[in-house]
């Protein structure tokens, strides 16, 4: 018998006769679950049990106050005591407009430092020398200059997202194929047309990732920033540290990656969307 002539059943999974049940989608779904429902089991036993520190509470607990900062997330009890709610929507603000500042000036100069060579290695320097900086470091200094916890919030935000950015629009800007600018020169198209018409819209996926990266980067900065600027998520840990009340800090840190989660997930379709765009 030849190994030709062997049968084995195999499962299949693929292909036009997938079950529903079995997609990826849904067993991937069903591993989702699966493992939270593991995970909260395991964190509640161990918390009744002692496993982790004193007073670490249980799922239950935790679950519990997530349900109530959910329902009642816009109260106003003085400038320490604010809803989650309206904590949150200060964090967004100042990444919002430290975001728009850091963009506005990220891609024109990305742009510019991938068309131009002298631009390039003229302001590689900058951007080598200060990339590496924790945005922490900038805190103190922002604080002396700006003598407010609002512009200094923003300006943490402006000097830790811009670099994703810059870089790369630089990138892609860069490598362009030669051929759309061999094309675009052969029609007689001007330089700034060029730019506009040809180099954009061909680095514009490498624009919409390094845009990604940096509200990734904006949104992470702003909370650490924060536990010392008195308002915002990052305060509100900070405060509920303080006051020793572990349930309400793992609110926050769930809210924190839910709400990092929504963004990254806003910019991928944005990116799968013109990366479309530019394959069809």
């Amino acid at each position: 018998m030849t190994v030709s002539d062997t049968k084995t059943a195999i499962p299949y999974y693929g292909g036009e006769k997938e079950s529903l049940f079995f997609t990826e989608g849904v067993r991937a779904f069903l591993l989702f679950v699966g493992s939270l429902i593991a995970f909260l089991l395991f964190w509640e036993i161990g918390a009744r049990a002692d496993w982790f520190a004193k007073g670490m509470p249980t799922a239950s607990e935790t679950l519990s106050e997530l349900w109530w900062w959910i329902t009642n997330p816009f109260f106003n009890n003085g400038p320490n005591d604010l809803g989650i709610g309206w904590n949150l929507l200060i964090s967004l603000r100042r990444v919002a407009i430290g975001y728009f500042l850091a963009s506005i000036v990220a891609v024109p100069l990305g742009i510019l430092m991938g068309i131009s060579s002298i631009a390039r290695k003229g302001f590689n320097p900058y951007v080598q020398l200060l990339k590496p900086i924790s945005p922490l470091a900038w805190l103190p200094l922002g604080l002396y200059i700006f003598r407010d916890s609002e512009i200094t919030g923003v300006f943490i935000i402006f000097i830790s997202s811009i670099w994703p950015t810059l870089i790369n629009t630089a990138f892609g800007v860069a490598n362009v194929d030669k051929d759309y600018l061999d094309v675009a020169q052969t029609l007689g198209a001007s330089r700034l047309r060029t730019i506009f018409k040809v180099i954009i819209p061909a680095a514009l996926p490498n624009i919409v990732s390094g845009l990604r990266i940096s509200m990734g980067i904006a949104w992470l900065v702003i909370v650490a920033a924060e536990m010392l600027l008195g308002t915002g998520l990052g305060y509100f840990i900070w405060n509920e540290w303080n006051n020793l009340y572990i349930p309400n800090i793992l609110v926050a840190i769930f809210i924190i990656g839910l709400v990092g989660l929504i963004l990254d997930s806003i910019f991928a379709a944005v990116e799968r969307f013109v990366v479309f765009g530019r394959n069809s």
